[in-house]
C-alpha cells in the first residue's frame, strides 16, 4: 500500500498527540500511587467502559475473528461470545464490590481477602505469574499480529514495527499512569471503530462481494453465515458452542472476562467515582464489547473469503511477506489494503491497526506495584518509579520474545 504525504501527517499527528496526553497527565499521575494507578478514583463510567472496550481493542482480536470466520463461519465466534456470560455477571454482582474494597490494584485484594504470609505470597506469585509470565505472553501475540498488519499495509518489517510502537507506548503509559491511558483509550476507540467501519464498507463494495446483499447470497458463503452452529454435527456444536457456553465461560481465565472480574477490567472498576459508575462502566463495556464493535470485522472476513478464497491466493497478492506468518487470520489486514481507501480512510486504517497495541500495552505496564495493604494509597514515589522501571523491563522482555518466536517460525 502507498501512503501519500496526508496519510502519513495523520499517522504521526495521532502518534503526537499520544506522547502530548501521556507528558500533560505525566505530573498529576506522580502525585502519589492514587493518581498513578487509580487517576484518583475520579473517572466517570462512560471513559471507564470506553477505555475497557479500547483495550480489549486488540491489534490481534480482528485478526482472530478472521481466522475464526474464514475457518468454521461465524458461529465459531461462540468460542469467545460465550464470556458474556461472565461479563454480565461482573456487571451485576461483582462491580459494586471491586469498587467498594478501596483496593490499589486486584493483586492487593489477595490481602484483603485473605491475611498473613500465605496472603502475602498468594499476591506475589501471581503479580509474577501475571504481571510478567502471562502479560509477556499476550504482548507478544498482540506484537506479533502488529508486525503482520505492518507488513501488509505499510511494507514495514518486524523490528520497524516493534521499535516504534514500543518507543510511543512505553513513553506516554510509564509517565501519565492511568489518566493517560484512558484519555488515549477514549481517542483510539472512536479511531478504531471508525476504521473497522470503513474497512468494512470498503469490503462490501468490491466487485467480487457485490454489497451486503451479494455477500449473504453468495453460494460460496453457504454454511459460513449461521449465528448458531449446526446442532445435527454434535461434535462441532459441543466444541464451538455447548463447552463454551456450559464450562468455558466460568473454568477459564480469559483477559478482559476473568470470572469476577480482574486485571484491566478491575483496575477501571476500581478507578470509578462511586459503585454506580463502577457497574455502569462494565455493563457498557460488554454491551460495546460483544453487541457493537465485532460485526465490521466479521463483514471483512466474509468478505475475503470471496476476495482470497485460500492461503495461496493472499501469498500471491502479497509476495514480499514472509510466507511463514501467512495464515487465515492475515486475511483481516490483506482487506484493508485491497480496499484501496481514500487517503484520510487509509490514515485511519493504519491508525486502526496499529494503535490497539498501545491500548494493550498501556494495560500491561500499570501492574501492582507491590506494597502494604495498610498503605496502600499513600504518596508512593518510590513505588511510581518502581513500576515505570518494570514497565520498561517488561517491554524489552516482551519484544524480545515476540522477534524470537518469528525467527523459529522462519
Amino acid at each position: 500500500m502507498q501512503l501519500n504525504t496526508s496519510d502519513w501527517l495523520v499517522v504521526i499527528g495521532y502518534c503526537l498527540m499520544v506522547l502530548v496526553v501521556g507528558l500533560y497527565f505525566a505530573r498529576r499521575a506522580g502525585e502519589g500511587t492514587g493518581e498513578f494507578f487509580l487517576a484518583g478514583r475520579k473517572l466517570p463510567w462512560w471513559l471507564l467502559g470506553t477505555s475497557m472496550v479500547a483495550t480489549t481493542f486488540s491489534t490481534d482480536t480482528p485478526n482472530l475473528v478472521t481466522d475464526l470466520v474464514r475457518t468454521g463461519g461465524v458461529s465459531q465466534n461462540w468460542f469467545w461470545w460465550a464470556f458474556l456470560i461472565t461479563g454480565m455477571c461482573t456487571v451485576f454482582f461483582y462491580a459494586k464490590l471491586w469498587r467498594r474494597s478501596g483496593a490499589l490494584t486486584d493483586m492487593s485484594f489477595y490481602e484483603l481477602r485473605y491475611s498473613g504470609k500465605p496472603a502475602a505470597f498468594l499476591r506475589g506469585f501471581r503479580a509474577l505469574y501475571l504481571g510478567v509470565f502471562f502479560n509477556v505472553m499476550i504482548m507478544a501475540t498482540v506484537t506479533l499480529a502488529a508486525i503482520k498488519i505492518g507488513g501488509v499495509l505499510l511494507g514495514v518489517g518486524k523490528f520497524e514495527v516493534v521499535l516504534i510502537a514500543g518507543t510511543i507506548t512505553v513513553l506516554y503509559s510509564a509517565t501519565s499512569g492511568l489518566w493517560g491511558v484512558v484519555v488515549t483509550d477514549l481517542l483510539l476507540f472512536f479511531i478504531a471503530m471508525a476504521g473497522s467501519v470503513a474497512a468494512a464498507y470498503y469490503a462490501l463494495i468490491q466487485p467480487e462481494v457485490g454489497g451486503l446483499a451479494g455477500l449473504v447470497s453468495n453460494p460460496a458463503l453457504e454454511g459460513k453465515l449461521s449465528f448458531l452452529p449446526d446442532f445435527s454435527d454434535w461434535r462441532t456444536a459441543a466444541a464451538v458452542f455447548i463447552v463454551p457456553v456450559a464450562v468455558q465461560w466460568w473454568s477459564t481465565w480469559y483477559p478482559g472476562a476473568e470470572p469476577g472480574g480482574g486485571g484491566y477490567i478491575a483496575q477501571r472498576m476500581l478507578a470509578a467515582k462511586d459503585e454506580k459508575e463502577a457497574m455502569g462502566a462494565t455493563l457498557w463495556f460488554n454491551l460495546a464489547h460483544y453487541a457493537l464493535r465485532p460485526w465490521p470485522w466479521v463483514l471483512v472476513a466474509l468478505a475475503s473469503l470471496l476476495v482470497y478464497p485460500s492461503l495461496e491466493s493472499i501469498q500471491m497478492a502479497f509476495p514480499h511477506l514472509d510466507p511463514s506468518i501467512i495464515k487465515n487470520d492475515l486475511a483481516a489486514g490483506s482487506q484493508h489494503r485491497l480496499v484501496l481507501l481514500p487517503e484520510f480512510l487509509t490514515a485511519i486504517a493504519c491508525v486502526r491497526a496499529f494503535l490497539p497495541l498501545y491500548a494493550q500495552c498501556g494495560h500491561a505496564l500499570h501492574r501492582d506495584p507491590g506494597g502494604s495493604r495498610n498503605n496502600r494509597d499513600a504518596t508512593g514515589e518510590n513505588a511510581i518509579r518502581l513500576a515505570r522501571l518494570r514497565a520498561l523491563d517488561r517491554k524489552y522482555i516482551e519484544y524480545a520474545v515476540d522477534l524470537a518466536s518469528t525467527c523459529i517460525v522462519e
